[in-house]
């Protein structure tokens, strides 16, 4: 009885390890800067690269749509390796049919670069995504950079201010401590010799 159920929690340990691993796949066609054609076990399956939108550039052309597009392109044609990782906090088809997958290009994460680049941000987060850390590092850098998308974006500057701000305010409360402090010490040096003087 202790050998099977050795067994099974192993086979639930190979099964959970499964779901995270990445799956090698052969490229087939680009759609757009966030979808693709892939070949997955002889088949091609239409994926939608998790937790990220980048501009249009099929059914209405956005500006840096086509940039987008084409960046995307060139990294899956030329790649030597491509994987595809399914994320456990997401679904695993959209509403279209389209497999909802980290991409990974010659083992660097295919969102990740499209962010750094400034040709999508990230989008349609429904749950606690796994890479989701590294996306919003990448896209607070290109925010700050004004590449791409946020060429014209001024977010940057209110998290600059609101940095700042917050520093001030830290700063006045400590000071503020600190002089409370002296205050509190020098009140009772002069309650104490009042003390004294009354007793005596």
């Amino acid at each position: 009885m202790k050998v099977l159920f050795g067994v099974l929690i192993s086979l639930l340990v190979i099964v959970n390890v499964n779901a995270e691993e990445k799956i090698l796949v052969e490229f087939s066609e680009c759609v757009d800067g966030d979808t693709a054609w892939l070949i997955l076990d002889n088949e091609e399956i239409k994926v939608r690269f998790l937790a990220i939108d980048t501009p249009e550039s099929t059914n209405k052309i956005e500006p840096y749509g086509e940039k987008a597009s084409l960046y995307t392109c060139q990294l899956l044609s030329n790649a030597n390796k491509i994987e595809i990782e399914y994320d456990d906090n997401s679904d695993k088809l959209d509403k279209y049919n389209r497999h909802l997958v980290w991409v990974f290009v010659d083992d660097k994460l295919l969102q990740n670069k499209i962010i750094e680049k400034g040709l999508g941000k990230i989008d349609y987060v429904y749950g606690d995504y796994k890479y989701l850390d590294e996306l919003k590092s990448s896209q607070l850098v290109a925010k700050m950079s004004r590449v791409g998308i946020w060429e014209n974006s001024y977010d940057y500057i209110y998290y600059i201010v609101g940095s700042i701000l917050i520093i001030i305010i830290i700063i006045i409360c400590i000071i503020n401590k600190k002089f409370r402090s002296k205050i509190l010490v020098k009140v009772k040096k002069v309650a104490k010799k009042e003390l004294k003087k009354t007793l005596e």
